[in-house]
C-alpha cells in the first residue's frame, strides 16, 4: 500500500521568489514562439509515467529532462538505475555544458540502496535550497521568467527512470517485499511531487503485473513509439505531429498534421473548411475531393494513385 503522504508533504513546502537563473535565460530569448511545444510535451506537477515502446528510451529520457530545465529554474534531482544517466548522452544532447552541473545524479545499485537514495532525496533537496539562498548576491540578479512559479531554489524536476528494475532483480527480497519496497518508493516520489509542487519523471523496464502499481501511482502518461522519421510523443494533451530537419524545417508524417494546416489556411483566405461525411467516403477510400477539371471525384489513401488512374486527367 501507498503511504500516506499529506503530513509530510505540508512540511516539505517552500517559499517560491519569481526571480530566475541568468544561465536560462538566453535560451528562453532565443526560443522560436511559433514552433514551441511542437516536438517535446511539457511536464506537470506530480508523477509523468513514460513508457517508450521497443527499447529503454535513454535519449528520449534525457531530452525531456534537458527541455524542461531550459525553461525552468532549480535543479533536477535524478535517482539512477540501469544506467539511464548516461553522460556520453548527456553532454551530446544539452545545448550548454553548464546546464548539466544543474543535474544531480545519485544511484542505486540494489533495490536497498534505490530505495534509501528516493529517501535521502528530503536530506539533498533541503541542503540545496539552504545553499542556494545562503548565496544573497545570487538571488539579487536574477531576472523574472515566464513562469513566476519557478525558483533557482526549489527543484525543477525529480527524475526516477527504471523504478523498477532494482526491486524486480533483487533476489533478495521476495517477491510481496519486492512490490512493497517498490511501492513505498513510489509513495515517497509522490509525497515529493506534492510537497514541492515539482515534476516527477519516471519510466519501467517493461509492462506487466508488478508495473501495475507505478502507473497506477502516475497522474500524467506519456507514450512514445519509435518511428522511421523520429520518436513520437504522445500524451494526455500534446501529440508529435512534425518533425525537424536542417535549416529549422520540419517534415510532418501524420494526416492530423496536414488537416489542421489546410483548416487554418481556408480560414485565412475567408473558406470555411469542411470535413467529409462519413457517407462520403467508400470503402477503400478516405472521401471525395475536387480534381483540377473542377468534378468530384473519390479519393484513396494514396494521392498518386488517384492522379494515376483518373480517366479525364491523362491518367491509366
Amino acid at each position: 500500500m501507498l503511504e500516506d503522504a499529506r503530513p509530510a508533504a505540508e512540511s516539505l513546502r517552500a517559499n517560491r521568489p519569481t526571480r530566475s537563473a541568468d544561465e536560462n535565460r538566453d535560451f528562453v530569448d532565443l526560443a522560436d514562439p511559433a514552433t514551441e511545444n511542437q516536438l517535446l510535451p511539457s511536464l506537470d506537477d506530480g508523477i509523468t509515467l513514460l513508457d517508450v515502446e521497443g527499447s529503454r528510451g535513454v535519449p528520449i529520457l534525457q531530452s525531456l529532462v534537458l527541455d524542461h530545465l531550459l525553461i525552468h529554474d532549480g535543479l533536477a534531482f535524478w535517482v539512477d538505475a540501469n544506467g539511464h544517466a548516461t553522460t556520453t548522452t548527456l553532454a551530446r544532447i544539452a545545448p550548454s555544458q553548464r546546464l548539466l552541473n544543474r543535474i544531480q545524479v545519485a544511484r542505486g545499485f540494489t533495490a536497498y540502496q534505490h530505495y534509501g537514495a528516493v529517501c535521502d532525496l528530503t536530506t539533498a533537496v533541503n541542503q540545496s535550497i539552504k545553499t542556494s539562498t545562503a548565496d544573497i548576491g545570487a538571488v539579487g540578479r536574477g531576472a523574472p521568467i515566464c513562469d513566476e512559479n519557478t525558483s533557482p531554489h526549489t527543484p525543477a524536476l525529480i527524475v526516477a527512470p527504471a523504478i523498477d528494475a532494482q526491486y524486480r532483480a533483487d533476489d533478495t527480497l521476495c517477491e510481496t517485499h519486492a512490490e512493497t519496497l517498490q511501492a513505498r518508493a513510489l509513495a515517497k516520489l509522490s509525497t515529493y511531487a506534492d510537497g514541492y509542487d515539482v515534476p516527477v519523471l519516471v519510466t519501467r523496464s517493461r509492462r506487466d503485473e508488478f508495473t501495475t502499481a507505478v502507473a497506477t501511482a502516475a497522474d500524467h502518461h506519456i507514450e512514445c513509439e519509435q518511428t522511421r522519421m523520429g520518436p513520437r510523443l504522445l500524451g494526455e494533451e500534446f501529440e508529435t505531429l512534425v518533425y525537424p530537419v536542417d535549416d529549422g524545417a520540419y517534415y510532418q508524417t501524420t494526416f492530423a498534421y496536414w488537416r489542421e494546416l489546410l483548416a487554418a489556411r481556408a480560414t485565412r483566405v475567408g473558406m470555411e473548411p469542411t470535413t467529409p461525411s462519413s457517407s462520403t467516403a467508400t470503402r477503400d477510400g478516405v472521401g471525395t475531393g475536387i480534381t483540377a477539371a473542377g468534378e468530384r471525384a473519390s479519393t484513396t489513401t494514396d494521392p498518386l494513385l488517384d492522379a494515376w488512374t483518373a480517366t479525364d486527367t491523362g491518367g491509366r
